[in-house]
């Protein structure tokens, strides 16, 4: 996605060799109009697929999936980082460890949004080690649900994530593909 890139490259901010900063657009402040593009491309890529919910994980995810939700007409789900007090024990959980922070979370849905006659879409910001897509597989699978595919808005291909995740049966499809970090550049596939 060729706008996508466009916005990594002059918009991201490398922090090293594997961190890449997408605060401006995706992960802190949202460009509405590059998310309407980014769902726009999820639907296509995912043409023909009978997707009956949309799934992610807080907070990053949420944008790119409620504009996929909205241009498929299909409820969007997301992930709890911590369990709130009104919320049931009537939930799936998962631990995922976050390779940005650096930290393990058990997330959480509660079972009334995930159903065995679900066909789930799961999207998320960034694919590197494949934690939190695995992660959200997993409450799908328990929720006897079929995942549909995983839509990554950036995956970074040299780390296994993808390969961790396609090795287990699943469809990836990811908006920008990153080779590798050089220079203060970023080099795509």
């Amino acid at each position: 996605m060729d706008l996508l890139k466009q916005r990594i490259q002059t918009d991201g901010l490398i922090l090293n060799n594997s961190l890449l900063k997408v605060d401006s657009f995706l992960n802190q402040q949202i460009d509405p109009e590059l998310m309407m593009r980014i769902g726009e491309e999820f639907v296509n890529r995912f043409k023909g697929e009978h997707i009956t919910k949309i799934l992610t994980i807080e907070s990053s995810g949420i944008a790119a999936s409620v504009m996929t939700g909205l241009l498929l007409h299909v409820p969007v789900v997301f992930a709890r980082k911590r369990k709130p007090k009104v919320t049931s024990d009537d939930v799936y959980t998962a631990k995922v460890y976050s390779y940005t922070k650096g930290e393990s979370n058990n997330i959480i849905v509660s079972k009334q949004f995930l159903q065995a006659d679900d066909s789930v879409l799961i999207i998320d910001d960034f694919l590197a080690n494949g934690e939190a897509a695995a992660g959200l597989a997993n409450i799908v699978e328990q929720a006897n649900a079929k995942v549909v595919g995983i839509g990554i808005v950036i995956e970074k291909s040299f780390q296994p994530g993808a390969q961790k995740l396609t090795g287990a049966g699943y469809r990836v499809e990811s908006l920008a593909r990153i080779k590798s970090f050089s220079n203060g550049q970023v080099n795509f596939l």
